[in-house]
This record gives structure tokens, C-alpha cells and sequence, in this order.
């Protein structure tokens, strides 16, 4: 019988496991941004690459540590990739934020070439962040709801009841089955136990 604390607990709960969930998110956009602004600003500011192509490297860059953390470590998702499922939305979705921020990069480099060289990198790279920030909100949003949707009910990787973080199991398939094939792993249980009795119930030899 489901009570009104047991209720409240599973909506706290639910609460806990989208804030562990969003605090992960940011973490991982951390890591993909510092990613791509490292990139930017050595293709940019070192390496003299215009800004624009610089802009599209370093989207490339941060798109892989994005997706492969995103996809295990926040939403928990184990096993092999679905490229048309989430490999390419994923990609379409860093294609959206390519154009939006090399439209920005590009427009902030026209108007700060008179700048000194390291004012003029630093416009790029705020234009940049500034870019991927605005779309920062929707890109969870499709992620949760869209890519990973069959694990947004789930707790994140690693949490146990109550957000607790244990060590995660990890699963494989059957030996016999990749032996002898799944549909000969019950006739071999069937002979090794022996008849099943009229009554279902298995019983001891009485010798």
C-alpha cells in the first residue's frame, strides 16, 4: 500500500536524482567548453587560424568528451551507441550550436579586428561561450527527453535509493548462452534436473 510519505519520498527522490543529474550536466559542459576554448584560443591567438575555421575545429574537438560523458556518466546509458538514435541527433545538435556560435565568433571578429591581438582573442572566445550558453537549456531539455530518454526515469550511474553512490554493476552476457545458443539453455536445465512431476513440484530421490 502506497501511503503520502511514501509519495513524498519518491518525489524527493525523483527531486534529488534531476538535481545530481543537472549538477553532472554542467560539469561535463565545464569540460566540453574548456575543451573547446583551449582549442579556440591556441588556433586564434597562437596559431593565427581565422577565427571562423578555428571556431569549427574546436566544436569538433569538444563534441567527443561531451557526448561520451553526457551519455554514461549523466545519463547512465551502457552498452553499444545507437548511431541513428544518438549519435547523429547528437551530432545534429552540435551542428545547431556551430552555426549559432560561429556566426557569433565571426561577427565579433569583424568588429574587434582593430583591437589589440589579445583583446581581439578574447572577444572571440566570449562570443563563443556566450553562444553555446543561449542554447545551453534546450540542449538538456533534448537530451533528457529525446536521446536518453529511456534512462531519464532511471537514477543516474553509480546512485543507489535515497542518492546514495555505489559501485555500479557490471553486466554481460550468459556463457551458456553464447555456447550453446538461448533457445537450448532451458532443454539442458530440463535434462540435468529431470522430469517435472504432474504437480510442478520437483522432489528429492529417496534412493
Amino acid at each position: 500500500m502506497t501511503g503520502p510519505a511514501t509519495g513524498a519520498r519518491r518525489a524527493l527522490d525523483a527531486h534529488r536524482h534531476t538535481a545530481l543529474r543537472l549538477v553532472r550536466y554542467s560539469a561535463v559542459s565545464v569540460v566540453a567548453t574548456t575543451t573547446s576554448q583551449v582549442t579556440l584560443g591556441v588556433l586564434v591567438g597562437v596559431v593565427g587560424t581565422p577565427a571562423m575555421w578555428a571556431n569549427v575545429m574546436a566544436t569538433a574537438v569538444g563534441t567527443v568528451p561531451s557526448f561520451e560523458l553526457n551519455c554514461r556518466w549523466v545519463w547512465g546509458a551502457d552498452g553499444r551507441r545507437s548511431v541513428l538514435r544518438q549519435v547523429v541527433p547528437f551530432c545534429a545538435l552540435s551542428a545547431t550550436g556551430l552555426v549559432v556560435s560561429t556566426a557569433a565568433v565571426g561577427l565579433a571578429s569583424a568588429r574587434t579586428l582593430t583591437w589589440g591581438h589579445w583583446a581581439h582573442t578574447a572577444s572571440v572566445l566570449l562570443a563563443n561561450v556566450a553562444a553555446y550558453g543561449s542554447l545551453w537549456v534546450a540542449q538538456y531539455v533534448l537530451l533528457d527527453r529525446v536521446l536518453f530518454r529511456s534512462r531519464s526515469g532511471a537514477r543516474p550511474a553509480g546512485v543507489a535509493d535515497g542518492g546514495v553512490v555505489v559501485p555500479t554493476a557490471v553486466s554481460g552476457p550468459d556463457p551458456l548462452e553464447d555456447l550453446l545458443g538461448p533457445e537450448d539453455v532451458p532443454l539442458l536445465v530440463g535434462a540435468v534436473s529431470g522430469p517435472t512431476p504432474p504437480d510442478g513440484r520437483h522432489r528429492p530421490d529417496r534412493g
